[in-house]
């Protein structure tokens, strides 16, 4: 699992009205496009596994995937589409104290 030390975006914090991305999930993307690391992606399909440390027990753990998974198909330009399986866990922490986990890995049936 890659480890980055970023409190996980929501849905409602991404988005303005329909189509219009926030200046938080510009600042967001931005960010996480400098710290994510360089990886070689395996072959698709893909399982990815998230794992989001909040610090607000009235989090859902799903609401962050999307901007997430949408900064991870850009920085390693591939389809978000290729994800067939996703695994979400989360944790409750300290206020900044908050992280994003992934992992990106070949799905075997």
């Amino acid at each position: 699992m890659t480890r980055l030390p970023i409190k996980p975006l929501s849905v409602n914090d991404a988005w303005k009205g329909r189509r219009y991305k926030t200046d938080k999930y510009r600042a967001y993307e931005m960010e996480l496009l400098y710290r994510l690391p360089k990886i070689v992606l395996p072959p698709p399909p893909y399982e990815v596994t998230y794992r989001f440390g909040f610090s607000s027990a009235s989090s859902d753990n799903d609401n962050p995937v999307k901007p997430f998974q949408d900064v991870l198909s850009k920085k390693y330009k591939f389809n978000d589409k290729l994800i067939k399986r996703t695994i979400i866990e989360s944790d409750y922490v300290k206020k900044g104290q908050e992280f994003v986990e992934f992992s990106i890995k070949t799905l075997i049936k």
